[in-house]
């Protein structure tokens, strides 16, 4: 809490807010672009395409922050990972009731993915997504031939690396419960890669 730093530090909670706020933003300008994410992966066999909701403390009134996927106030933020499940690249946070297709296209990752020719897998949410964005087969269950059900359980163990990615982020108890402005979860996400990258480099 900032009173327990201003008073560690002999400060006033002002000067505190400020110098964490400079520090969050630094560190944001640290974490790479789209593009840099692009180039870094270009080695890779494929990457892992998913979203998440960060939950924000928010009420009935705010709607665009409600995701009735999630059934609850959130921002949507978009997520890439490796082959290993690492996290690459993390999108700028969107309001919660964007679709993780719309936001996909919105913050480019389709077509940078597309010109730099790396397939990725993501799950049936980014569904019409097309370029190299690899989806299960649509369907109930029952109604998918044995060959279609088989590519479908191929698709979900390759997905399910990317929860380690969004789980990377998750670690940090600040991203799951946010309590400050929305227009600073953005770099409070960009601040938590760019720590993550430097510390798994």
């Amino acid at each position: 809490p900032y009173a327990q730093l201003a008073a560690g530090f002999r400060v006033g909670t002002t000067t505190v807010y400020r110098y964490v706020n400079e520090a969050v933003e630094l560190l944001a300008a640290l974490a790479p672009t789209l593009a840099e994410a692009m180039r870094a992966a270009s080695m890779k066999a494929y990457l892992i395409l998913d979203g998440t909701l960060l939950p924000i403390d928010r009420i009935a009134a705010d709607g665009p922050f409600y995701s009735g996927k999630h059934k609850k106030h959130g921002m949507n933020v978009q997520v890439i990972a490796d082959p290993r499940g690492r996290l690459l690249w993390a999108s700028p946070a969107l309001v919660g009731a964007v679709h993780d297709v719309r936001a996909a296209r919105e913050h480019g990752i389709i077509d940078a993915l597309a010109q730099a020719g790396i397939n990725c897998w993501a799950d049936k949410g980014y569904q019409g997504a097309g370029g190299t964005v690899r989806l299960p087969y649509r369907g109930r269950w029952d109604s998918l031939s044995a060959g279609q059900q088989a590519v479908n359980r191929s698709h979900a163990k390759v997905r399910a690396l990317a929860e380690q990615a969004i789980a990377t982020l998750k670690t940090w108890r600040l991203l799951r419960k946010i309590r400050c402005s929305t227009t600073r979860i953005t770099s409070l996400v960009q601040a938590v890669l760019a720590l993550h990258l430097a510390s798994s480099d």
